[in-house]
């Protein structure tokens, strides 16, 4: 039997799974560590973590899948690497890390990316890079060069998470054109690296590593690194991408009109279009997906959402209830529109989506006689659910066709008042599914193998779970959203310039 194994590489854990290499069939995921992995932030906003903790996880990981399931280390074909987004870590010429990476969720050059956006154009940005430089790697780089030219001399080269782990695997320090657009360091005009923009925060053009396929023989495992991770020498390396692109990938979203979604703590919506015009680039990330060709274009427009589960367990951990499905059953007693209740769930950060502003929770005509806990759990997941559906009419402003949205089996999406609030209000039908960025990841690394186009349809029909359809009598759906949005516009224009 073979096996490929697919990593995930993510803020809070290290995920690993060990997927047969025919089938796709999950053998086995584990976690490192078990709780959950420590995040610096020595200033407000700051969020910084240790590459080399990745790699222990990732060694402690592999280790376990290999031992407990008894599997002879030259039977994993290759490997795949999913991982944190838009992260900065920096190396000597050694490969050994200069200072700690500075991860995606850390603010401190939001200045410097809006500045770059002004002084370079708009026009220009949005045809050439179809973003604005924003908070990501490209501008993180140039915060070093401000704040710590020391570190940046010493630095031979920049990566993104991934890029890090597949160095330590390899040996060899390389990136993909779906990870440089992800730091909006990728012309998608003239189909290679912006050196405008490096040129512009004055970086070096040789720091940016080799380009390697996503879907390549990016490289071979190392002595050094099976001897760390219990893996054969000379294993493929032969997938890599970020942790929302390989979430699509898992659901097999690759063609237009194919959407992805998670509701986790934050939320995202992902959705493939073929069309390089942009039109929200301030309020909608624009990335080369995993199957995007200079012929043949596949971007994925991210929207995200901060404030989405983070409500919901800020009411799980504050109502007098037991687990979240007390919460949901709680929450079906009433129907839509909570009875008025209205809840604005954005208290996580500023919202790109709503141009950077904060307007934080809101709890809206709360009426003391009537409402209870019941309530503020509807009102809780529809305030949510209308949240994405905000979001996903931007995106169809943006040109993208929403036709069936696909969602993991883990988060907010399980709730059908949340599921079917989205689909009914937006068309689109969501097909729940049983799979993670790991499994998508060690099943992507045979797709070069195999010399796919995508995954497996059979493999993945074999995950479904369940699906949500729109709902045909959807008056009251759309009532409650137009208070829903009022409500909202009402807490943005104070300020609003």
């Amino acid at each position: 039997m073979k096996y490929n194994i697919g990593y995930d590489i993510g803020s809070s854990s290290i995920k690993a799974a060990l997927v047969e290499k025919e089938s796709g069939k999950v053998i086995a995921i584990v976690q490192e560590p078990q709780d959950e992995m420590g995040m610096d932030s020595q200033r407000p906003g700051w969020a910084e973590q240790d590459p080399e903790d990745w790699w222990r996880h990732i060694c402690a990981a592999t280790r376990r899948l290999i031992e407990n399931n008894n599997i002879n280390p030259t039977q994993v074909g290759s490997v795949g690497i999913a991982y944190q987004m838009h992260g900065l870590v920096l190396v000597d010429n050694s490969g050994s890390p200069i200072r700690k990476s500075i991860i995606w969720c850390d603010s401190r050059a939001v200045a410097i990316g809006q500045n770059a956006y002004e002084q370079l154009g708009i026009a220009r940005c949005k045809t050439h890079l179809l973003n604005s430089p924003g908070n990501f790697t490209a501008s993180k780089l140039k915060w070093v060069l401000d704040h710590e030219p020391d570190s940046y001399q010493k630095a031979y080269k920049f990566m993104l998470p991934g890029d890090y782990i597949a160095y330590r695997l390899t040996g060899k320090m390389t990136t993909t054109v779906s990870g440089l657009s992800e730091g909006i360091l990728w012309d998608f005009k003239e189909n290679q690296t912006a050196e405008w923009l490096l040129e512009h925060f004055g970086i070096h053009q040789d720091k940016v590593p080799e380009l390697v396929g996503t879907f390549a023989l990016q490289g071979t495992v190392s002595t050094d690194a099976a001897r760390a991770t219990g893996l054969a020498e000379g294993t493929a390396i032969s997938y890599r991408a970020g942790d929302q692109p390989n979430n699509a990938l898992s659901l097999n979203v690759f063609e237009p009109g194919e959407i992805a979604a998670t509701g986790g703590t934050s939320g995202v919506v992902y959705a493939v279009t073929d069309s390089l015009s942009v039109q929200e680039s301030e309020r909608v990330n624009n990335f080369a997906h995993v199957n995007h060709t200079a012929q043949t274009p596949r971007i994925g427009k991210l929207l995200c959402i901060n404030g989405a589960g983070i409500l919901y367990r800020w009411m799980h951990n504050n109502l007098a209830v037991s687990s979240y499905d007390e919460m949901n059953t709680l929450a079906d007693q009433f129907d839509v529109g909570s009875e008025g209740l209205c809840v604005i769930p954005f208290g996580n950060g500023a919202e790109r989506m709503l141009k950077n502003q904060n307007p934080g929770v809101h709890i809206q005509y709360l009426d003391l006689n009537k409402h209870q806990k019941a309530h503020l759990c509807r009102a809780s997941l529809e305030g949510i659910a209308f949240a994405f559906v905000y979001g996903m009419d931007l995106l169809k402003a943006d040109g993208v066709s929403l036709e069936v949205m696909r969602v993991g089996n883990d988060n907010l999406f399980r709730s059908p008042i949340f599921s079917e609030t989205i689909a009914t209000l937006t068309g689109c039908k969501i097909e729940v599914y049983r799979t993670t960025g790991a499994v998508g990841a060690a099943r992507a690394s045979a797709i070069y193998e195999f010399l796919l186009t995508r995954l497996d349809s059979d493999c993945i029909a074999n995950d479904l779970v369940m699906d949500y359809t729109p709902k045909s009598e959807k008056a009251t759906y759309e009532e409650a959203y137009r208070k829903w949005k009022k409500t909202l516009e009402q807490q943005l224009k104070p300020n609003t310039k």
